[in-house]
């Protein structure tokens, strides 16, 4: 397949990027700056140049796609993703006569299922009460699942973890600096999925996706973390005996990762075969953090 990722260099776009290369597809890889497309380039990953409103940039590559992937990042996702939808979609009814349509794949993320220490939820649970800082996405999941002009899917991930730490870098950091604090209260739990189980569902969401179309997976390993056994494990890792405390929120990015979101996947085990080969982020929290450090340049 060819397949056309937004946000190719980021820390869900590269990975999944990765893991399309090793299932033999050619992958185009969009990104804002120059030296992000030298480091997709050397990663076999033909890079793309362009800000995602940029449409001219782009449509070259879009419109021969087979599968085009929205893995964006930042605080203008909101108005971003669904110019990007009608966009591929309005190219999408330029492609030559009698062609398929493309599939978008659109990167949502578990937090839509809002804050429940209580009630587990699953793929096809409800969305009641959404976390505020992403509220908004409800809407755009159901644009892109019954877009006429697309096989639209979603994928929503938990918090994403491995490598440079993304979302824990904040944890990693504090800890690092002598304080561990978190965002929260005592007795909250994670949903967790590291970065390489993640790229593997893309790819096989991606490759189905005639078969998928019109379906939201929750991505996530299939049991939650206790976030006080985290943070006791790291205080010890980072040698603060044990010691942490838990910070009041004072956003609503804060309010997010305090929340606890009891996820149940099972869709993406179900019908994409899909099965995460990692065990949670506090079995091998030792080796997260070093390598939190070594792509953060510490020691």
């Amino acid at each position: 397949m060819k397949v056309f990722v937004f946000g190719a260099a980021g820390f869900i776009g590269f990975p999944v990027s990765q893991a399309l290369l090793r299932a033999g597809h050619t992958v185009f890889g969009q990104t804002r700056s120059q030296d992000r497309a030298n480091k997709l380039a050397a990663n076999e990953i033909i890079p793309v140049v362009a800000k995602p409103g940029d449409v001219s940039s782009w449509e070259s590559a879009v419109i021969m796609a087979d599968v085009v992937i929205e893995a964006l990042a930042g605080l203008d996702l909101k108005t971003v993703s669904l110019m990007l939808l009608n966009a591929v979609g309005d190219l999408a009814r330029k492609r030559p006569e009698g062609s398929a349509k493309p599939t978008y794949v659109y990167t949502s993320g578990t937090w839509i299922h809002g804050n429940d220490t209580e009630h587990f939820v699953t793929d096809t649970t409800p969305i009641c009460h959404p976390v505020s800082l992403v509220a908004w996405r409800g809407a755009v999941e159901q644009e892109v699942i019954n877009h006429p002009d697309v096989n639209g899917i979603v994928i929503r991930p938990s918090m994403v973890y491995g490598r440079s730490g993304s979302i824990f870098a904040r944890m990693f950091q504090s800890a690092y600096d002598g304080k561990l604090t978190w965002p929260g209260e005592p007795g909250g739990r994670l949903a967790v999925v590291h970065q390489d189980d993640l790229a593997d569902f893309f790819v096989r969401a991606a490759e189905r996706g005639a078969l998928v179309k019109g379906l939201i997976f929750d991505a996530s390993e299939d049991t939650t973390q206790s976030t006080d056994e985290v943070l006791a494990k790291l205080a010890k890792v980072a040698g603060l005996e044990g010691s942490y405390e838990y910070v009041k929120p004072e956003n609503l990015y804060e309010e997010a990762i305090a929340s606890t979101t009891l996820v149940r996947p099972y869709l993406g085990r179900t019908l994409l075969g899909w099965q995460p080969r990692r065990h949670g982020i506090w079995e091998d929290l030792e080796l997260y953090y070093n390598a939190w450090k070594a792509n953060a340049g510490k020691k």
